[in-house]
């Protein structure tokens, strides 16, 4: 019976163990590994030899890590097949593969296989990233778009210096080799440099991003390539559809000008070329299409278009046109659906920044795709730039909203004098050398005010108030009591307001200043358990202290000032916890309650959620610390 015992407790620690490891794990692919892909994923092109190692850095950093995470995580793979386009893409790639049995000619290439998958992956790495790591989202998106503009940048000086009639730019010495492909590039970052310039409102960002952007527009020119000029009109009519501000209204007018001198004194960029065979092409591939037009020919058919002059091409230049020859008028259903989806999803939710840089890259990809592609299903390249990476953008924002990892609620511009007179009469509740920082407003509720940070820090990339209102939002989603956001403000001078309805009660310092010791016991060894369950549920509070969790009118927990504060994807680490306590160890009165007079109260609640393990390297890391002099 001993022996028995013995054994089941020796599984049960190891079992422990392996949990803890694999948690370990799997956070460090998630906040790690899936960061490093997806900025190799955006930038590798300009600095690989071939796209090969592109195709293996992107299998290794990205859709290996997130085809474990998703194995490992089921409830992962529910939120991705929840959201509309994972399943469109799901039937779509279904019917590419069914339609492999009408091939004319027996495929053995498992790549076929492979390239759906990957392609699946693409769209739950970014369900991952965006929603335990979104506030790196913005940081990767810029760095890989430095790369291109500071690649670009060379390039055009290159180009220029060597410049004779008729030559094309082809990208550099990284992976890029083709004119026009390279120009999907180009324009994809000229995209995002475009969105810049239409949502920031930092001037200091602004002065960057309009040469940015002019530079990324040169390099497009410099290809000679037309189909970008189409896909960036249509994406600059749609932003500025969509953000509709006076930025908008200015780009229009560039667009308009830009034309009228494209075509009054460089014509010959547009018509030297002609139609470069696209009507011919579409002409032969709508005769093929016509031959299947429900079911296609097979998503692994061999397509050849002989042209007037004997050369022979393998596309017909469309993407809507591959897609109908390849899987047919049922497999281009799914394909219509993603597209108008993502089209819409965008529209919809336009107060969020995101969804209008992710919506305006799918318009250029609409628009490039018009007149270039036809490949359905492709391993990772150029092509990826104009739908797949635009519409996983758009599904990974999506399942981030649902969680509640990504804002919901739009942000307000206000003006000084509106905000002036919001804070009229509002009693000052915190305040420092800058300014007031808490304030409460006449009708009772309370606004937070955050301060402009450095335009390069995360600050300016993820203001605070934003960081704020969602890990209220995510908390409140996990059980944890928090204020509840009212509205988000974008100040003039750059900083960040939010007005939030505060939670009734105490702080739990004021609480425990005002009860003898057997209370203060007892609310000590709760507090513990609350601690342990913020722990198991990976929430990690920087600034957790006394003054900062809440006891409420009812008896629970709830925190205030979570603006810094992240959740991970598994209960934390133990080094996580230490450093947890030792921020509540800076404070003389917290730390003779929680430490000194009653720390086995503390190590008490938190032991009935916490493994052992845990509570014991929360004693071990206490009695190491120095014992104040008396």
């Amino acid at each position: 019976m001993v022996g028995f015992l013995f054994l089941e407790w020796l599984y049960c620690m190891h079992s422990k163990r392996f949990i803890y490891g694999s948690n370990r794990f799997l956070d460090f692919l998630i906040l790690w590994i899936l960061p490093i892909g997806l900025l190799l994923l955006l930038s590798s092109l300009f600095f690989v030899t071939n796209r090969n190692v592109l195709h293996r850095f992107f299998y290794i950093t990205f859709s290996v890590p997130t085809l474990f995470l998703l194995c490992m995580r089921p409830r992962e793979l529910k939120e991705l097949l929840r959201e509309p386009l994972a399943i469109a893409f799901l039937v779509f790639s279904a019917w590419a593969l069914t339609s492999m049995l009408w091939t004319p000619e027996s495929s053995n290439d498992s790549d076929l296989f492979k390239r759906p998958l990957n392609t699946f992956m693409l769209f739950g790495g970014f369900g991952f990233l965006l929603h335990y790591r979104n506030e790196l989202f913005k940081p990767i998106f810029f760095s890989a778009a430095v790369i291109a503009l500071v690649v670009c940048l060379c390039n055009l000086v290159a180009f220029a210096k060597g410049f004779e009639p008729g030559m094309r730019m082809i990208g550099g010495r990284g992976a890029l080799d083709n004119p026009l492909l390279s120009s999907h590039l180009f324009g994809f970052f000229s995209i995002y440099w475009l969105y810049v310039c239409m949502t920031t409102q930092r001037l200091k960002v602004l002065w960057f991003s309009v040469p940015a952007l002019a530079i990324m527009i040169a390099a497009v020119f410099s290809t000679g390539s037309r189909t970008p000029l189409v896909a960036l009109t249509l994406a600059i009519l749609w932003m500025s559809f969509i953000s509709r501000n006076r930025r908008s209204v200015i780009f229009i007018a560039g667009l308009v000008l830009s034309s009228i001198v494209l075509l009054l004194f460089y014509p010959a960029l547009i018509t030297d070329r002609g139609s470069s065979f696209r009507l011919e092409l579409w002409s032969m591939s709508l005769q093929r299409i016509a031959e299947h037009p429900w079911i296609g020919h097979s998503y692994d058919s061999e397509l050849y278009l002989t042209l007037a002059d004997g050369n022979q091409l393998r596309e017909p230049h469309s993407f809507a046109l591959g897609v109908l020859y390849y899987v047919g008028i049922i497999g281009f259903i799914p394909w219509l659906f993603m597209l108008g989806w993502g089209l819409r999803k965008g529209f919809k939710e336009r107060a969020q920044p995101l969804f209008i840089l992710a919506s305006s890259l799918l318009a250029y990809g609409i628009g490039a795709g018009l007149t270039e592609g036809g490949g359905i299903l492709s391993r990772p390249k150029e092509h990826w730039f104009l739908l797949w990476i635009p519409l996983a953008i758009i599904a990974g924002l999506s399942i981030a909203q649902r969680r509640r990892s990504v804002l919901r609620m739009p942000v307000q511009s206000i003006k000084t004098q509106a905000f002036d007179q919001l804070c009229n009469n509002a009693h000052v509740i915190e305040a420092d050398g800058l300014g007031p920082k808490v304030l409460r407003l006449e009708d009772g509720s309370f606004l937070k005010i955050f301060r402009a940070r450095r335009w390069y820090t995360s600050g300016s990339f993820n203001p605070y108030s934003e960081r704020f209102a969602s890990n209220s939002e995510q908390l409140r989603t996990l059980g944890i009591p928090t204020p509840e956001i009212l509205a988000l403000y974008r100040l003039d001078d750059a900083s960040s307001a939010v007005t939030y309805t505060p939670l009734p009660g105490l702080t739990l310092r004021q609480a425990l200043q005002s009860l003898d010791s057997s209370l203060r016991e007892s609310l000590i060894e709760r507090f513990g358990r609350f601690m342990a369950q913020l722990h198991e549920r990976g929430v990690y509070f920087r600034s957790l202290h006394l003054g900062n969790v809440l006891l409420m009118d009812d008896g629970e927990f709830g925190l205030i000032d979570v603006a810094d504060l992240r959740i991970y994807p598994s209960s934390l680490r133990y080094a996580l916890r230490q450093r947890n306590l030792c921020h509540m160890q800076r404070y003389p009165q917290d730390r003779n309650w929680l430490f000194e007079t009653h720390f086995e109260q503390l190590l008490k609640g938190y032991a009935c959620v916490a493994s052992q393990s845990a509570t014991t390297k929360i004693r071990e890391q206490v009695q190491r610390l120095p014992r104040p002099a008396k």
